[in-house]
């Protein structure tokens, strides 16, 4: 491979990156406005909002493992696939519980998604920019999950509204990383 392919190869993998990022970050910006205008006022809007959330979690890193290169070559994106996946259930099943239950999946996958998303960025950092911002977003997520278990076992009643400041942090740091990305692309295509 030439170096203009090289170059070329990366700057796709940049332009998809922020892309990614970018629908990552509008995605949950909307998840929140929807939880705190709707989902707690309507068990079944909140009941829907959670369990599209994991879902949606779980479909985007099925894209962004395929589009570079496979789940074969992104074993911490396949694995948060199911992960995730598993989490629907989980929440479906805890929905019929209690919130305090919904509480406490929802910090089990944040816990175990933060940290395959640690693990994804930490194998993008020498290939793409805006991974620090993807390294933090992993380790926030892992320490809200477990923040979020501590919770849920509290007598207080969470809601909807406990996980939205976890998926807007989330929206934040996507976010930061498209607008990285961007930045980083304008600065080389300057140079």
């Amino acid at each position: 491979m030439t170096n203009y392919q090289t170059n070329l190869a990366a700057s796709d993998k940049d332009h998809w990156l922020k892309r990614y990022y970018f629908a990552r970050a509008v995605f949950s910006g909307i998840w929140v406005a929807a939880a705190l205008a709707v989902g707690r006022q309507s068990f079944p809007a909140a009941a829907a909002l959670l369990i599209i959330y994991p879902a949606w979690d779980a479909a985007a890193n099925f894209v962004d493992a395929m589009r570079n290169g496979g789940l074969a070559n992104n074993r911490s994106q396949a694995i948060n696939v199911v992960v995730s996946s598993v989490m629907v259930v989980a929440v479906i099943v805890a929905l019929t519980m209690s919130m305090n239950w919904v509480l406490g999946v929802f910090g089990l996958w944040a816990i175990f998604s933060g940290l395959l998303q640690l693990g994804t960025a930490v194998r993008r950092w020498k290939t793409s920019g805006g991974q620090w911002a993807m390294v933090l977003s992993g380790g926030q997520s892992a320490v809200a999950g477990a923040f979020f278990i501590a919770q849920a076992r509290m007598p207080d009643m969470p809601s909807i509204a406990n996980i939205a400041g976890y998926a807007g942090l989330g929206a934040f740091y996507f976010l930061v990383s498209a607008l990285w990305l961007s930045v980083s692309h304008m600065r080389r295509a300057k140079a």
